[in-house]
């Protein structure tokens, strides 16, 4: 039988990357999966998979969505955004966007849905390797999945045993944040050489590896796990900064 048989899921954020990555697993799992964004449902979105159209950055069309869509047994908290700016260089609407959609958001989501969570639900954050060592030119993403990692452990030890919570925490994964990252060298072509040279997968994560940790983690398997974080990142950070030709 399909480990997530019967769950019924919300994935915020699930039109593209780390988000539709966990839609597809989920509901390939047998889960019931709602999602939402800003704009309109995407083309090409399961027909199976419910589509909402939220904004998680504001508590009223969150408290919304929490009311269409009723009770659920998994929460992913994946919508983020990410501004490429050191703190000097950032703008009060950089505040405004980042903090918003990856501080608010999360904390939102959570407020509006805990009540209604069935008993023995999992809430899966999806945090970052950035949330606990700094990637340059990147202050408010880097300080807002720190927030996530604290709220993460705020919610498993108020709300447990009725929820689990955890944060799964990704390294360098092939989506539009990665190649932005990129981008940001004099380099591209370089950089991008030297960070996989750090990875001792010596590949990029996809989605679809973000996904399998998030599967488990909504599963009854995992029941006894709980104000964690998982990093699932190829092995970059369990690395020394030195490069002695073995990684």
């Amino acid at each position: 039988m399909a480990r997530l048989t019967g769950k019924r899921a919300v994935v915020t954020g699930g039109r593209q990357g780390i988000g539709r990555g966990i839609l597809d697993a989920f509901m390939a799992e047998g889960a019931r999966v709602t999602t939402c964004g800003r704009g309109s449902r995407p083309d090409d979105l399961p027909e199976a998979c419910s589509w909402q159209t939220a904004d998680v950055s504001d508590p009223d069309q969150v408290a919304a969505l929490a009311s269409r869509v009723g009770e659920i047994d998994i929460l992913v908290n994946n919508a983020g955004v990410q501004v490429e700016k050191t703190v000097a260089d950032s703008t009060d609407d950089d505040w405004e966007l980042v903090i918003g959609v990856n501080c608010r958001g999360v904390f939102n989501t959570c407020r509006a849905f805990l009540s209604q969570m069935s008993n023995g639900a999992s809430i899966i954050n999806i945090g970052s390797i950035s949330g606990r060592v700094a990637d340059p030119s990147m202050a408010l993403y880097n300080a807002s999945k720190a927030f996530v990692h604290g709220l993460t452990r705020s919610i498993a030890v108020d709300h447990g045993p009725s929820v689990r919570c955890n944060a799964i925490c990704p390294g360098w994964i092939e989506t539009g944040m990665l190649e932005a990252g990129f981008d940001l060298s004099d380099d591209p072509v370089a950089a991008r050489k030297d960070a996989l040279e750090r990875h001792a997968t010596r590949r990029f994560g996809k989605p679809a590896d973000i996904a399998a940790m998030a599967v488990w983690l909504a599963s009854d398997e995992a029941g006894f796990a709980t104000g964690q974080f998982f990093t699932i990142d190829g092995g970059m950070t369990a690395a020394s900064p030195i490069n002695t030709g073995l990684f």
